[in-house]
């Protein structure tokens, strides 16, 4: 049976599941927006862990642990920066998630959120990357290997589109 996939307006750090999934920097050492929350909530753990990790390249993942966080892992990935679409953006977008998902998986994680990946102050187009990101966890969905998808959305705005990119059939 496919894995539910839904979309709810809340605050990713908040949330229990398995893994929390970061829309980090390739750094991997804490940022602005989602990437700065999860720092914060997760402890100064979190950071001495990703230090050691030496960064991570864009469309890649890492795995680390939760800490304070209630999720007991968390997965950084660096989304790509928005350059117009002609830069191989959706091809590194779409990795992000299938490098998460192929992650989550081989670390027995059954319950993943996500946020918005590269939706913030890297640029991307709201709707083209809630397609992608609705593709990808819809084709992992199929498998019996996760339990549950959420996305995490931090507004009504950003709500509304997973919710609609949801309702349509193999999007």
């Amino acid at each position: 049976m496919p894995a539910p996939l839904q979309a709810l307006q809340t605050n990713i750090v908040t949330l229990k599941v398995d893994a929390i999934v970061n829309a980090a920097n390739t750094s991997l050492l804490g940022g602005g927006g989602v990437d700065g929350a999860i720092h914060r909530a997760a402890g100064p753990e979190l950071l001495a862990e990703c230090r050691a990790l030496n960064g991570c390249k864009t469309g890649q993942a890492k795995i680390t642990r939760g800490y304070k966080l209630p999720a007991r892992h968390v997965i950084h990935t660096p989304g790509p920066v928005w350059h117009g679409g002609h830069a191989g953006e959706a091809e590194l977008l779409a990795s992000c998630y299938r490098t998460t998902l192929a992650l989550a998986k081989e670390n027995s994680i059954k319950t993943i959120a996500y946020p918005a990946i590269s939706c913030g102050v890297y640029g991307y187009p709201l709707e083209q990357a809630v397609a992608i990101a609705v593709r990808e966890c819809r084709a992992a969905a199929q498998s019996e290997d996760f339990e549950k998808i959420i996305f995490a959305c931090f507004d009504a705005n950003m709500l509304a589109l997973y919710q609609a990119a949801l309702a349509k059939p193999n999007h």
